[in-house]
């Protein structure tokens, strides 16, 4: 059995001051001055720490404040109140929603798992990977001592072709050659995103943390300077399928990948000329006809393949499709077609949160990119301001690569201790038996149509019988 895989973690501290959820407003017209005001009886004490912030006109009271309303309650005028932020809630977008922001900052500031608390108060269903829940039936019978005790539960995958099967001769050593493949412990790569102000330190505490958690982290060649050039063998450039010389790939660099291109498969060929280990992944992007050029790529020898979604996980032309939706299409293709064993499906596109990445595999990923998390694992507010030109709230650009690789393990060490419960909780030992487990989950889609598509089509302004 290998040695077991765990992420240290360790609180990394802030930059910035977070933006809160709410505010307190506390008047004094109507004062009593009573002789014991209840801000004196706070018992955080964030009355008397009350400061301004003058560079982000940021209250300290709103960050300081714990919630627990009282001196609300016990004020006899009523004259202290909470209020949301209004800042609070413009951040972000209707995908990267305030709360997942707040999530993944305190995922990236003390790398343990979010609790928010008894019950559920959200809904049970909604688009994309909100429509899926998974099997939690080990849910009554976990690991006997935690998720990292003696039953040991493996998130490695592998990239790259797996042979069908392995001969073995009358001495019992491997006939031919070992297959060649990447083998990584946990099934996410780290991605350059698409947007932010990213500096060289920037990328060189991302490929450090990558390279502290045995991963991989994608980004594009031209990013690829001199201060990574001990850190090769965790990059995987993006390089463009024509004008890229062979000499600008990192000398350590065991995968690159190019875009998908009528005739791209001779590109690699050609790069295999130059670089016979080096691995290619073709990136498709998540759109019509995806699936065939998936199988024609299969057919011919690649042997991994990246579908790409939008930001916001939905098709890049038709933003009604979800990415999850785009995984399982092509993972059944390849299945149909009886050569998915021999492929590695990459998946990206607005992954957000940790059970994203253990649904994503369900779907049939191998593995997946995780891009705009770790931007926002640096304090991003995702308030794009960055492509307007205009400078950065949180400095993003100036952090120093250690802070920014600590931040990052921190992030990816939550997720994979979640991943460790989702698959702990559905009796999933190795997360390459997760890989298209769609028995073990349940799709809002396939129960609304299995339930009511029965009872026919209602028409507007019909009476039911």
């Amino acid at each position: 059995m290998p040695s077991k895989y765990m992420i240290h973690t360790k609180t990394v501290p802030n930059r910035f001051k977070t933006v809160s959820k709410s505010g307190i407003i506390a008047w004094e017209e109507g004062c009593l001055k009573c002789a014991v005001c209840v801000k004196k009886m706070c018992v955080y004490d964030v009355y008397d720490k009350r400061g301004l912030d003058s560079r982000h006109m940021i209250e300290s009271i709103d960050n300081l404040c714990m919630n627990c309303y009282r001196c609300v309650q016990n004020c006899p005028k009523e004259l202290i109140h909470k209020s949301l932020n209004p800042e609070f809630n413009a951040m972000g977008d209707s995908h990267w929603s305030p709360s997942i922001i707040v999530r993944l900052w305190s995922q990236s500031q003390t790398g343990k798992i979010p609790v928010s608390g008894a019950g559920y108060p959200g809904p049970f269903s909604g688009p994309g990977f909100d429509s899926m829940w998974t099997d939690m039936s080990e849910i009554v019978r976990p690991t006997r001592d935690g998720i990292h005790g003696r039953e040991y539960i493996s998130t490695a995958v592998d990239l790259g072709k797996t042979p069908e099967h392995l001969m073995f001769n009358g001495s019992d050593t491997l006939e031919g050659n070992a297959p060649s493949i990447i083998d990584i412990p946990l099934p996410i790569i780290l991605k350059v995103p698409s947007f932010g102000t990213i500096s060289a330190n920037t990328i060189k505490g991302w490929a450090m943390g990558a390279r502290h958690l045995g991963t991989l982290i994608a980004l594009p060649i031209e990013k690829v300077n001199y201060a990574l050039e001990d850190m090769g063998e965790c990059l995987m450039p993006l390089v463009l399928s024509k004008g890229t010389a062979p000499g600008n790939i990192p000398e350590n660099a065991k995968i690159i990948e190019i875009p998908w291109t009528e005739g791209c498969q001779g590109i690699v060929e050609d790069i295999k000329g130059y670089f016979p280990n080096l691995f290619v992944s073709i990136r498709i992007p998540m759109a019509e006809g995806m699936e065939e050029k998936a199988l024609s790529l299969a057919r011919g020898g690649v042997s991994i393949i990246h579908l790409e979604g939008n930001s916001m996980s939905r098709f890049m032309d038709d933003t009604t499709r979800n990415l999850k939706d785009g995984i399982r299409s092509v993972h059944m293709k390849l299945i149909e077609e009886n050569i998915r064993d021999g492929i590695t499906l990459l998946a990206s596109g607005g992954l957000a949160m940790a059970e994203h990445v253990a649904k994503a595999i369900i779907c049939g990923a191998d593995t997946v990119f995780v891009d705009f998390p770790i931007l926002i694992a640096l304090e991003c507010r995702m308030c794009r301001r960055c492509i307007k030109g205009l400078p950065c709230p949180v400095e993003i650009d100036t952090a120093s690569p250690q802070w920014v690789a600590s931040r990052v393990v921190n992030l990816i060490g939550a997720w994979h201790n979640q991943l460790l419960e989702v698959m702990g909780a559905m009796g999933i030992r190795d997360a390459r038996r997760l890989r298209g487990e769609v028995g073990r989950a349940m799709f809002f889609e396939d129960m609304d149509r299995t339930t009511f598509e029965s009872m026919g089509k209602i028409e507007e302004g019909c009476k039911l019988e």
